[in-house]
């Protein structure tokens, strides 16, 4: 059974954050073959949304209050499976329970996301509809 948790920056181990970091970098970074500033000094301001089973991290979220990535709405970021556990609709149970800690933690507000352009369908099975048209970000398609 996965365990699934939301914590502040300050309220993760030195042993959490480095496997949240490790995994961003194994798949934004390495797979993906992007250099790109991970640490854009959000982090330290948002919720991290773990997955977790027998220790090993499955999955990851960063969840961004408003005013930080858009005035008026809060942001889900760092969307993350990790690649040996692909396939297994953690991805789908990650984004669905990533905007259930959103709401409980900010309330119905609008949540807007930044998300890689092949990933459109994916988002607009939670709702999402796709705002302005599409730009590059770290070398990768995007859209609003």
């Amino acid at each position: 059974m996965i365990k699934w948790e939301c914590k502040t920056f300050n309220e993760l181990t030195t042993e959490a954050l480095y496997r949240i970091l490790q995994l961003r970098i194994e798949v934004f970074a390495v797979e993906q073959q992007v250099i790109y500033q991970d640490c854009d000094n959000k982090d330290l301001k948002s919720y991290h949304f773990t997955g977790t089973l027998k220790g090993q991290l499955l999955a990851y979220s960063r969840i961004i209050p408003p005013g930080i990535s858009y005035p008026d709405a809060a942001s889900i970021g760092r969307v993350v499976t990790s690649p040996l556990f692909r396939g297994k609709s953690i991805g789908k149970q990650l984004f669905e329970k990533s905007l259930y800690e959103a709401y409980n933690i900010f309330g119905k507000i609008p949540i807007i996301i930044s998300a890689q352009l092949y990933l459109v369908k994916f988002y607009e099975n939670f709702s999402f509809i796709q705002i302005g048209n599409s730009y590059l970000e770290d070398s990768i398609p995007h859209i609003t």
